[in-house]
């Protein structure tokens, strides 16, 4: 009924070792790994063992090899690599509509859910989304507008929901492209009105807030037909 299992080769091992460290957050993003002598060394494995691991990594999309340059991370996991691969051939308002209905579901579910602590983080979030616009520092605002967005999504306490916001935006910061109209219409539709609603555990007006917000950011797409395709380059420009 049952067959023997088989024992991990050693190139599976070292794929196992290596995908931990990418998992970990040990190799970010845009890091470049070791060189190989390095990892071999490191490992006590031989160089066609070390490039047999390497390959498979390649091939599920969690590394990249550049030709005279290294191997970079690409991907925090598996299924991160799958959805940015699926989201490089979608467009803007696409990625958009995919966005409005996770944020609708998670700013629901976080009025039921959220924790003070959780609470005061989003307020955090806001203040320090607020203070970054008026210096005009549009950096400082993805990373604060992204741990905000990150932080209601935390607050559904469902972790299947997490986990594809997560994976499908980790490397997009998805809502900055969109939430750079924001600076104009800020105390209009932005997070304020959101987060009070999360505040009053009131789950409609979670909703209502979201969709003023994602509409606010869906016209200049939609005046251009929608077609323009989404920016990897994490950059926003």
């Amino acid at each position: 009924m049952f067959e023997k299992l088989e024992k991990q080769t050693l190139s599976g091992q070292v794929y196992a070792r290596l995908e931990r460290l990418i998992t970990d957050g040990e190799w970010g993003i845009g890091s470049r790994i070791p060189r190989e002598a390095d990892l071999m060394e490191k490992l006590g494995v031989s160089r066609n063992t070390l490039r047999e691991a390497i390959r498979g990594l390649v091939q599920v999309g969690l590394l990249e090899t550049r030709q005279g340059d290294g191997t970079f991370v690409t991907a925090t996991s598996e299924l991160s690599a799958i959805l940015h691969k699926r989201m490089s051939r979608s467009s803007v308002i696409e990625a958009l509509e995919v966005q409005h209905a996770l944020d609708r579901e998670a700013a629901a579910l976080a009025c039921l859910r959220r924790t003070d602590e959780q609470l005061r983080q989003m307020e955090q979030y806001a203040k320090q989304c607020f203070e970054t616009i008026e210096r005009n520092d549009h950096e400082a605002y993805r990373e604060a507008d992204w741990m905000l967005h990150r932080t209601i999504v935390m607050a559904s306490h469902n972790q299947l929901l997490i986990d594809l916001y997560e994976n499908l935006f980790e490397k997009l910061q998805i809502s900055f492209f969109f939430n750079r109209f924001i600076p104009e219409r800020h105390s209009e539709v932005g997070h304020p009105a959101l987060i009070a609603a999360i505040r009053n555990r009131d789950a409609e007006a979670a909703v209502r807030a979201v969709d003023r917000y994602i509409a606010l950011f869906k016209s200049p797409h939609e005046e251009t037909d929608g077609s323009n395709s989404l920016n990897l380059s994490g950059n926003g420009e």
